[in-house]
């Protein structure tokens, strides 16, 4: 009976020394630290990297007028399409928003750091456009029509479509 005792206590200590060495492994468990946050700057969150620039050939240049632009309005699930000449801006009317073009490519490519058009056929039409909120901008990048939610610019009350362009001898 006295070697079934020491059994039993050889047993008892051999658990319990077991258990403290289980819970005193979970408490040692590396602190997780939350994943690095990117703070998103708007206002250059599609612009260009400055070593970028955008070229237009001669067979695009001076071959389209103007581009037409879709203005959603959200709060009232409404439309309107403006007509835009490249190089100018519109002023959305009852809004503090103005739409600057500054470069039209019929078949945007991107060739490294070179953003241009592959020819003048509308194979992904994309507008180079400025927004600015009462004079301050808010958007600087592009709209493609057969992709308009790539580099979407995201507005409380307005979205922004490239819908169609207007070719120079029109």
């Amino acid at each position: 009976m006295g070697n079934l005792l020491k059994i039993v206590v050889y047993l008892q200590t051999s658990l319990f020394v077991l258990i403290l060495l289980i819970a005193g492994l979970s408490g040692c468990q590396k602190e997780q630290q939350p994943p690095p946050t990117a703070e998103i700057d708007s206002l250059h969150a599609h612009t260009p990297k400055k070593d970028s620039r955008i070229v237009v050939p001669s067979f695009v240049a001076g071959k389209w007028k103007a581009v037409r632009i879709a203005v959603i309005d959200k709060q009232h699930v409404s439309q309107k399409i403006y007509t835009i000449p490249i190089g100018g801006k519109l002023i959305i009317p009852s809004s503090t928003l103005t739409v600057s073009v500054e470069t039209f490519l019929p078949a945007f490519i991107m060739e490294g750091s070179i953003m241009t058009s592959s020819s003048n056929d509308l194979k992904n039409p994309g507008v180079k456009v400025q927004i600015s909120e009462s004079g301050a901008v808010i958007f600087k990048g592009w709209l493609f029509s057969n992709f308009p939610n790539t580099h979407a610019f995201l507005h409380p009350k307005y979205g922004f479509t490239l819908v169609d362009v207007v070719p120079a001898g029109k």
